[in-house]
């Protein structure tokens, strides 16, 4: 029989889950949001937690109500072959492509880069990526442990240090944010950039990667039936994000309140760092460098946990769980090498594809008891969905590699045809044209099928 789990657990469950999930995006891109939304804050940060608050939690939830026990059994609804590959498409992008070593670049770019000069940057980054890695290798060689780690020590010391700083901003504000003019997109579409802005943090996909991770901890709590397992996913998976939403509030507003005192910032990091200092001088860029690498450290041992048990399970003759751990730090470490904004610059595309099938795979599998989690239904979303999404990717594409591909060609006719092309959403018709020829096919079966 299955033990209930007490309140203290949940807490602990949900401390482990936000702290897997809010590392290096969730604490840049709030601020840069923050500053140039400027007077149209709330509806970016209404954007933003639709995608970055909203889809995580629907994911974790689509999880445990389809008692899937993991990603790959996620999208084995729509087929194995298809499965596979998504599975370690995404899994690579929120891992040792592109997540894991933005976690290592954003500590660095916050805490350690404004104090040195920029002829010692490279050597810097080379240096201070290695020790990251080195510590994140250790936790995550000792995978048992995470619960204790990442929920108990980590997350804490992670909430505290923020806390600190932006409690004290709130209370001494540089400056209202209703009185500055909103920038770029944000002046006419805020709402729908915040949306665009949450692909950013990576957290519906990371949101069907560390499902997993809970489910395993759960597990070790002595909950084993699906259904229990399920509901405490839930549970948790309610908890973690209401928090999450409330920082990304808190952020978003520090980050405009900032823009009255130093202007427009490059970027998140230069925010958090200007208003570390603004507040308490030198000691507050060491307590931001704290809060960024402890952000982004619990946040790297959860990828590289999660992405190691996963190839271990999808490929089982290959390596082992500490191989794979190994070589994904290596590889994590040569990436955060090449800088932060070069990692930006090319996850952008990637992101705009994976993230509509992610949402559609989460939505099918939320709605999928209704139609009895039919396949055909979610082979005729995912088809359409992935030709549109390729062309979003298509379209994100720094503006040298779409020349050198001629990207016009398919472009053009796209915008033309496709309803909300240009707000990065092209792919929603065709995924509503998909979900009613499943419906229809569904509706069409033969009986002994009902």
């Amino acid at each position: 029989m299955d033990r209930k789990l007490s309140f203290k657990e949940y807490i602990l469950l949900a401390s482990m889950l936000f702290g897997l999930f809010f590392g290096a995006g969730n604490l840049i891109f709030p601020a840069s949001m923050g500053q140039q939304a400027g007077a149209n804050l709330w509806p970016a940060i209404a954007g933003f937690c639709l995608t970055g608050v909203g889809l995580p939690l629907l994911g974790v939830v689509a999880m445990g109500l389809s008692q899937s026990e993991g990603l790959f059994d996620m999208a084995s609804k729509v087929g194995r072959r298809y499965s596979l590959f998504f599975t370690c498409v995404l899994y690579l992008t929120i891992g040792p492509l592109f997540a894991i070593p933005r976690t290592a670049t954003v500590s660095f770019s916050v805490g350690i880069l404004p104090l040195l000069p920029p002829e010692h940057e490279k050597l810097a980054l080379c240096v201070f990526s290695a020790l990251f890695f080195l510590i994140v290798l250790y936790f995550s060689l000792r995978p048992s442990g995470i619960l204790t780690w990442v929920g108990k020590i980590l997350n804490p010391l992670f909430l505290l240090f923020l806390g600190i700083l932006t409690v004290t901003a709130l209370l001494r504000p540089m400056g209202d944010p209703a009185a500055l003019e909103p920038t770029g997109a944000y002046v006419h579409m805020s709402f729908f950039q915040g949306i665009l802005d949450g692909y950013n943090t990576m957290d519906a996909p990371a949101a069907l990667a560390f499902g997993i991770v809970l489910i395993s901890a759960i597990r070790n709590l002595g909950v084993q039936s699906p259904r229990a397992i399920s509901g405490n996913t839930v549970k948790a998976g309610c908890l973690s994000t209401l928090l999450m939403a409330a920082i990304y509030c808190l952020l978003t507003v520090v980050g405009a309140q900032s823009r009255a005192v130093y202007g427009l910032c490059a970027d998140g990091g230069e925010v958090l760092y200007r208003i570390g200092t603004h507040y308490f001088g030198t000691l507050g860029g060491v307590l931001l460098g704290i809060t960024a690498t402890l952000a982004c450290l619990k946040t790297a041992i959860g990828l590289i946990t999660s992405c190691a048990a996963t190839f271990v399970e999808l490929f089982p003759k290959s390596l082992s769980y500490r191989a794979y751990a190994i070589l994904f730090c290596l590889f994590s470490f040569g990436i955060a090498n090449f800088g932060l904004n070069r990692i930006i610059d090319f996850s952008l595309p990637v992101l705009m594809f994976l993230y509509p099938l992610t949402i559609t795979l989460i939505l099918l599998c939320l709605c999928g008891g209704w139609f009895r989690y039919d396949r055909r239904i979610f082979v005729a979303v995912t088809i359409p969905t992935a030709l549109a999404a390729f062309l979003d990717f298509l379209k994100a594409l720094p503006a040298g590699v779409q020349a050198f591909l001629h990207t016009e060609a398919l472009l053009e006719p796209a915008a033309g045809i496709l309803p909300f092309f240009e707000l990065g959403m092209g792919w929603v018709i065709p995924a509503c044209i998909g979900l009613a020829v499943g419906l229809a096919l569904y509706a069409m079966r033969p009986k002994a099928q009902l």
